[in-house]
């Protein structure tokens, strides 16, 4: 006997649809309550692509096991359907796009319940739902007036064809993993969010939740707050101040070089001092070629160029040290530029090595049975090293 699954699903889904078997209740004495979070699809196509039931099956199954003990399961779906991509869709098809977002959602929400996944329909959400974005806009007000909402402007991922800002995760080999498109960075004047101030809160309040150490890590790595100090090294026959920021500023004198991202304004201010600002000007531009992501890839090879007419002045020994500019230094951290120090940073180590940069070392370890050898790689455990070379004159 063969098994028919259009007529037997059908008959199920329409029944849970119907009943509402899977929808969270008003339960306020079962203290068993558990709430699974997927990943909203972005409705910007003609259909759903492997990759959401992928995701959407594991805690499909884990909302089901959870019912089956007891829990009081909030399962929910919705549909992030705002931004460019959506609008990119409606021009390339002569719809508008209110149009193609719903036609698109209704489409999406048929082939979601086809597949029986148990999600709460009644809680729906939809972003461009006037019901549902009058909240976000208040919600941006909100945070407006506290300070924590400002306006600045800041490189971005940017595909040429789409004309969309992209995440670090949607380019892939510099070019736009939807369209195929090369992805340069581009400025732009964009609204920010002040999550920074927030770090801490969210580092100590891992401490509440019941994940595993390696997920904390990982969170933690994420929220990437560190402490350090900004610096001041003079540049020479200016009155401006390159400002670095570092969370070791007691290795300043190991440092041998500065560092600025290809996006500096530096660049820019001193273009009439710069010997070689059309070799500068060409590493921009294959630089603007790559995700921050693929810059900051530790295993990935150093390349950068001298910025030649320009020099730096270190604060505390009063060296002049030459300014580079390379693509592993992101203008979105920090300053934007770093002091190198070869001696104890593995990248500063690599790129060093390569351009024939002096090696400083101004930490050694406190057991002399501890070999450093700075031909072959950097001391890095320097937390509980000894200052060396560190004397000012």
């Amino acid at each position: 006997m063969s098994y028919n699954f259009k007529k037997v699903e059908k008959k199920w889904q329409d029944k849970w649809y119907k009943e509402g078997t899977f929808y969270a209740k008003q339960d306020f004495k079962n203290p068993k309550k558990w709430y699974g979070l997927v990943e909203f699809p972005y409705p910007s196509g003609q259909g759903l692509h492997v990759g959401h039931p992928r995701s959407y099956t594991a805690l499909d199954i884990i909302a089901r096991k959870k019912r089956l003990e007891g829990y009081n399961v909030l399962y929910p779906i919705g549909f992030d359907a705002f931004g460019l991509p959506a609008e990119n869709y409606a021009i390339k098809n002569h719809i508008h796009p209110k149009i193609t977002t719903e036609k698109n959602i209704n489409h999406f929400r048929e082939q979601l319940q086809a597949l029986g996944f148990s999600f709460d329909w009644s809680r729906e959400v939809n972003t461009t739902d006037p019901n549902y974005y009058k909240w976000t806009q208040w919600i941006f007000i909100q945070l407006y007036k506290k300070g924590l909402a400002y306006k600045t402007t800041m490189p971005i991922n940017f595909c040429t064809g789409c004309k969309v800002g992209l995440a670090n995760e949607e380019v892939v080999n510099g070019v736009c993993e939807r369209c195929g498109s090369t992805v340069v960075q581009k400025e732009k004047s964009q609204w920010m969010l002040k999550i920074t101030q927030y770090a801490q809160r969210l580092i100590d309040d891992l401490d509440d939740v019941n994940f595993l150490d390696k997920i904390k890590a990982q969170q933690k790595n994420w929220i990437g707050r560190s402490e350090g100090a900004e610096v001041n090294f003079k540049i020479d026959g200016t009155d401006e101040n390159l400002v670095i920021y570092t969370t070791r500023p007691d290795t300043i004198f190991g440092s041998t070089y500065m560092v600025v991202a290809p996006e500096h304004k530096l660049i820019e201010k001193y273009a009439d001092k710069i010997e070689n600002l059309d070799e500068i000007k060409a590493y921009q531009k294959k630089a603007a070629l790559k995700s921050d992501f693929e810059r900051s890839e530790l295993n990935k090879e150093k390349t950068g160029v001298e910025i030649k007419g320009l020099q730096a002045i270190n604060p505390l020994n009063h060296e002049k040290m030459p300014i580079w500019v390379s693509d592993y230094v992101l203008i979105t951290y920090g300053t934007g530029a770093i002091m190198a120090v070869p001696a104890h940073d593995d990248r500063d180590f690599e790129f060093a090595q390569k351009f024939g940069l002096p090696i400083k070392q101004v930490i050694k370890p406190k057991d002399d049975s501890v070999e450093v050898d700075l031909q072959n790689r950097a001391f890095t455990d320097v937390e509980e090293g000894i200052a060396i070379n560190s004397r000012i004159d």
